[in-house]
């Protein structure tokens, strides 16, 4: 900005007691300010939108107010296409080589085109009509006028908003969010590969307990999302597509010997690749989409366990963290390399359960046959999902620094003999030893440190068979890890 315009925007030099207009002070003092606060990254109230922008970008094809939109065109232009190709009687002599160019006004959507649409809104105070005014003036420009009428023909408002928004969740999970889950799950199995052997205590109510393997222990993660993933995917994606109160009752009068249960099921079916609902009201009932908010809160909430799992092996040393030149884990304390990267994961992923959790409650709730309630949170629905991907960005980053501290490991195996009680007691179980849990708990369960040498001279005080002693000895923290899986 040059020298002049930015005089021009600064408050005027008069203080306000000596301006002949006090209002009219305040007031350019507000246009100062507004223009000051221009969306940006700096303005953004949320963070999605502002400090976490490069990483959910990504989002703004599926869930900004010009995807919406966009997407409002994309199934209006695929009906008018259907209703040519059922064909209605009006519609037979439409050039098929019309319906590419047609597809062009949404694979081609701009922003002015958006821009368009809001500029009708601000006349017609309501968002899909002022769609269907744009493709009524794009028809005109395309030589299709004669037929615009049948644009928006026969449906309500939610016909369109309860195909286009599934649609546009249903994409960005595919496109996006499975994607990105895939990608830490593959991380995840590569580090339980990588730590497969590597022995490690277990801990049972913050407690040393039998040990195991740290890949095994990644390995649970990985399984728990391979099933969470795959009841997600399983979800349909469901949708409404009925008119005004689901009887398709403007298109039954008009048209009465037309089948127009099956064209809609084969038009949200095959063109939209959705899943029709038979029987609705004016808006889709949303049990489904509830049941797909449910099934990302427990991605996430698996997520959240494996964050504080992280952090809590972080904090036992069990890992330390690669140290990027320049960067400043504490400001008090030099010598501190934080785990924020599992913390901004967990914060993330409590935000967007918090809204799934809305989502699932709120959606299948309505009034009679509709209110504007479902509409109102509808528009949010990117905001979880963005919380969602700056988590699982987050957790890559984490796991990408940690390295293992296999000193830590053996450190808390061989400070902890007593954990080798269960399986002596076992062994003794099967060789007839009398009352083996009571002797391995007069031993062990005495408030004091159990070292190697206190579990050596137990088993040589042992009434058995020095083939038993033998064994009994092999059983080591280190050793004592069960099945190689």
């Amino acid at each position: 900005m040059n020298d002049t315009s930015s005089r021009n925007l600064r408050t005027p030099e008069i203080p306000p007691s000596k301006f002949p207009n006090p209002r009219f002070f305040a007031y350019l003092c507000r246009i100062k300010i507004r223009h000051d606060m221009l969306l940006s990254n700096l303005t953004a109230i949320s963070p999605v939108d502002g400090r976490y922008r490069k990483v959910t970008e990504r989002l703004a094809d599926y869930f900004s107010e010009y995807a919406l939109i966009r997407y409002r065109v994309r199934v209006e232009v695929e009906y008018f296409i259907a209703l040519c190709e059922l064909p209605l009687p009006e519609l037979k002599g439409i050039d098929t080589t019309a319906f590419e160019r047609l597809r062009g006004l949404y694979r081609d959507f701009s922003t002015a085109d958006a821009e368009r649409v809001k500029e009708i809104e601000r006349t017609t105070n309501h968002d899909v009509k002022a769609v269907e005014y744009l493709l009524k003036e794009k028809m005109d420009a395309l030589g299709l006028g004669a037929c615009k009428e049948f644009v928006h023909f026969g449906l309500t408002s939610q016909d369109i908003n309860n195909t286009a928004i599934p649609l546009s969740i249903k994409e960005a999970l595919a496109e996006v969010c499975y994607p990105a889950l895939a990608e830490l799950r593959e991380k995840l199995a590569a580090l339980a590969a990588e730590w497969h052997a590597v022995p490690m205590l277990a801990h049972t109510h913050g407690q040393p307990a039998s040990p195991t393997r740290l890949g095994k222990e990644l390995m649970v993660f990985v399984e728990r999302l391979d099933r969470q993933i795959d009841q997600l995917k399983a979800v349909a994606v469901t949708a409404k597509f009925g008119g005004a109160t689901g009887n398709f009752n403007a298109h039954h009068v008009a048209y009465p010997a037309v089948d127009w249960i099956a064209f809609a099921n084969r038009f949200v079916g095959n063109t939209l690749g959705l899943t029709r609902s038979q029987y609705t009201t004016q808006i889709e009932h949303y049990d489904n989409l509830a049941a797909l908010f449910d099934a990302l809160k427990r991605i996430d909430t698996i997520l959240i366990d494996l964050c504080r799992d992280m952090w809590i092996y972080i904090s036992m040393e069990y890992f330390k963290q690669r140290i990027k030149a320049g960067e400043i884990g504490s400001s008090a304390m030099p010598h501190k390399v934080n785990p924020i990267d599992f913390e901004n994961a967990e914060g993330n992923l409590g935000i967007a359960n918090a809204l799934y959790e809305h989502l699932a409650g709120k959606l299948p709730v309505s009034r009679m046959q509709r209110d504007l309630t479902d509409s109102t949170v509808l528009r949010n629905v990117g905001v979880p999902v963005a919380h969602t991907l700056l988590a699982v960005a987050s957790l890559m980053k984490g796991l990408g620094k940690v390295i293992l501290n296999e000193e830590a490991l053996r450190r808390d195996l061989d400070d902890n003999w007593a954990v080798v009680a269960e399986g002596i007691q076992t062994v003794l179980r099967r060789a007839g030893y009398p009352s083996p849990y009571e002797a391995l708990k007069a031993l062990t369960r005495t408030n004091t440190h159990i070292t190697a040498e206190a579990i050596a001279a137990f088993i040589a005080g042992l009434d058995v068979s020095e083939e038993v002693k033998a064994e009994l000895r092999a059983i080591t923290p280190a050793s004592y890890t069960g099945i190689d899986f």
